[in-house]
């Protein structure tokens, strides 16, 4: 997608002030999210696993969070806005007649289609999937809801469907409970600091 030059300028900026954020304050770099045992598997995911079991059998090699380069930041981004921008969000039971369906979006779409999408995109740019984590949060209102977690080696990251910006895990105001597990992709482990009661439906 293309993009325009204000826009462009306003991702540089976003780059710069984030690079400046983090020399100064060396605490934001070392965000990381502390994730404990596996877990058990939201219910839309393992049904997207059943439909489509390549997509969870994948084990990654996990070397490590990746490398947040000024490019890597400014893909980041452009994913976040231009699949943002491409799907309208709809919720699964007026698309399909039931709830709970995680699926790669065709135009429409809610919270888990937009990060399947923000995941497969990113991943063919080049970003490794052991770093490209879907997660499970709980927003203030209390309702369940799904992130892109992007694992880099100046902290977690968040791609989210409500928002254009990327920021770091804890300052989006969501508690997060549950996220994939970096070396298996059909796998979820907790997110320590949060109780790990499911806010959407489970399989054991």
């Amino acid at each position: 997608m293309a993009f325009a030059a204000g826009t462009a300028r306003s991702i540089l900026g976003a780059f710069a002030l984030f690079v400046a954020t983090t020399a100064a304050n060396p605490a934001i770099s070392a965000n990381a999210m502390k994730t404990g045992g596996l877990t058990s598997q939201p219910i839309g995911h393992y049904e997207f696993c059943k439909a489509l079991p390549a997509e969870c059998t994948i084990r990654p090699n996990d070397n490590g969070p990746v490398h947040l380069s000024r490019s890597l930041w400014n893909r980041i981004l452009s994913v976040n806005v231009a699949v943002n921008r491409s799907i309208r969000p709809m919720n699964d039971y007026d698309i399909f007649g039931k709830d709970e369906v995680w699926t790669y979006p065709k135009g429409v779409g809610d919270c888990e289609d937009y990060v399947l999408q923000k995941r497969r995109v990113l991943m063919k740019k080049g970003v490794p999937l052991s770093n490209l984590l879907i997660t499970v949060v709980r927003k203030r209102n209390g309702e369940g809801h799904a992130v892109l977690t992007v694992r880099t080696d100046r902290g977690d990251f968040v791609l989210d469907n409500l928002t254009d910006a990327v920021v770091p895990w804890n300052k989006t105001g969501y508690r997060f409970l549950k996220r994939q597990a970096s070396n298996h992709t059909g796998r979820w482990v907790t997110i320590r600091g949060d109780r790990s009661n499911s806010v959407v439906g489970a399989v054991r």
